[in-house]
């Protein structure tokens, strides 16, 4: 480790007692909700309806754990799927200039694999004409339904290191059969990672057309599958890094 990954470190621990700076990250992830601040950007031309720390943290995950398979429940506009596909192309890159080797631009080996129960034909045309078109699989489908796990059971069982986002329904039995079925098929060393888990800290009353809500979500989907999963454990040092995020307690890293 570095003098200056150490110094991070220090840095990260000391947020965990800044009672002043968490208190100013909460507020403003309260005041950004409603106005919905998180649909204003994009990757590469596509909405991804994320804040920008979790587009980071996701980035530095996809680097360290080096997944050869990204799936992703939840598609909207695809921006997620972009992003993921972008990001491994930079690691076949990457990988290829230091071995010397030459790239195949027809059908990469790393690959990302997303699922929705509806895929909308403006939405499926615009992924499929983009040029990190030729990484992306998509499934059409409800992420619980036997047959489409089955499906991504089985592409799974074709990559090695394998790298798992949950952003799809966020009731918490949604969540928690997602967790159990996507969950073990992560690599150990990379992450499940649990999006919109912050809808517990929030209040009611801003999802007042939406089944979830606190009690009722994510998070506490989250915190009951590692009651009786020991091998996953949260990654706080992401929690106390970004302050601003999504999904806090969503980050899961693979120990065993």
């Amino acid at each position: 480790m570095t003098e200056f990954e150490k110094e991070v470190l220090a840095r990260l621990d000391a947020n965990a007692g800044n009672a002043e700076l968490i208190g100013a990250a909460q507020a403003f992830t309260r005041a950004s909700t409603r106005p919905k601040y998180s649909y204003n950007f994009f990757w590469q031309g596509r909405p991804i309806i994320q804040y920008p720390q979790d587009i980071v943290a996701m980035q530095e995950i996809i680097w360290q754990s080096r997944p050869d398979l990204i799936i992703e429940t939840g598609i909207a506009h695809g921006g997620s799927l972009v992003f993921s596909a972008s990001m491994l192309a930079l690691l076949d890159y990457c990988d290829a200039v230091e071995r010397g080797q030459t790239l195949d631009p027809k059908r990469p080996a790393r690959r990302v694999l997303g699922v929705d129960i509806d895929i909308r034909a403006h939405n499926r045309e615009a992924i499929e004409a983009h040029p990190m078109a030729n990484r992306i699989d998509m499934i059409q489908g409800s992420s619980i339904d036997p047959t489409v796990v089955a499906q991504v059971h089985e592409q799974a069982r074709r990559h090695e290191r394998v790298l798992v986002c949950l952003d799809s329904n966020h009731t918490h039995d949604h969540a928690l059969a997602e967790l159990e079925e996507y969950a073990p098929l992560v690599s150990p060393g990379s992450y499940c990672v649990v999006f919109d888990t912050i809808i517990e800290d929030l209040p009611g009353d801003m999802f007042p057309d939406r089944p979830w809500g606190p009690g009722n979500n994510p998070k506490t989907a989250v915190h009951e599958y590692l009651a009786s999963h020991p091998e996953f454990t949260i990654d706080r040092q992401i929690d106390r890094k970004l302050l601003i995020s999504v999904s806090p307690n969503g980050y899961l890293r693979r120990t065993g």
